[in-house]
């Protein structure tokens, strides 16, 4: 029971990494809320995992929704221990030079200044306290761009550096601040390149773990991150890809 009495939200956790995060987080232990769009989805997600979780639908890109969310699972759930920023959005895959203003203000307020918003929200109760954990869900896009994903791989790269930024000033108050960098994982968001036989061979090629990622894997790793065994690591981007990244 790694997070037993932890408070935990996870954003973006109605499928996906989101939901294995939750899941995971659950079974050791930590209150967990989780949010998303559609309360529906997160309603069969909830009782799915069990009692102790907490679906709030909010919108990430919008700051009244997340005010409300930061108020109802504070006050429900108590003070959040644990925030996981996985909540994203790859709307604007394409050619660089075909991309709008439109297009790059979303992607910037879904994949980055949300999770500025929710640390700016939450990070000052954690460090007053002396403890907590931050584990934003970054890509290997980050590391290494992605054809013809400018936006996305720019967005992810932003926020690799916000992590780092962040766990240097809040570390010296107890609050760890580190990314996980996944590379091809089996989510919606993902399926236009592992559905597609010829573009999953183009990642597995050369790639030593020839499996396609799984969302449980990656939550393995925030499960880690977010207990008090991961007690000195902060700043890090911890990249699991298979091997992706080597070829």
């Amino acid at each position: 029971m790694l997070l037993s009495g932890k408070t935990a939200l996870v954003t973006g956790a109605s499928r996906g990494i989101g939901e294995a995060i939750a899941r995971a987080f659950h079974r050791e232990g930590a209150r967990v809320a989780i949010c998303s769009r559609k309360q529906e989805s997160l309603d069969s997600v909830a009782t799915s995992i069990g009692p102790g979780v907490l679906p709030i639908a909010a919108h990430i890109g919008r700051a009244d929704d997340l005010a409300r969310l930061i108020e109802r699972v504070t006050s429900e759930l108590g003070p959040v221990d644990v925030l996981v920023n996985n909540a994203a959005t790859n709307v604007a895959q394409g050619p660089c030079l075909s991309l709008d203003e439109s297009a790059f203000d979303k992607m910037v307020e879904v994949n980055l200044k949300s999770t500025f918003r929710l640390i700016q929200a939450l990070a000052p109760a954690m460090c007053a306290r002396g403890s907590g954990s931050i584990v934003n869900i970054a890509s290997v896009a980050g590391i290494k761009p992605q054809f013809e994903s400018l936006l996305y791989s720019m967005t992810k790269a932003a926020l690799i550096m916000m992590t780092k930024s962040y766990a240097l000033e809040l570390g010296p108050s107890g609050v760890r601040v580190n990314a996980i960098a996944p590379g091809l994982i089996q989510t919606r968001l993902s399926e236009f390149f592992w559905k597609d036989e010829e573009r999953r061979q183009a990642v597995f090629g050369g790639q030593p773990i020839r499996h396609l990622g799984q969302p449980e894997e990656i939550a393995e790793i925030a499960t880690l991150l977010a207990s008090d065994r991961a007690s000195y690591i902060t700043g890090e981007v911890i990249v699991a890809d298979g091997g992706f990244l080597l070829a």
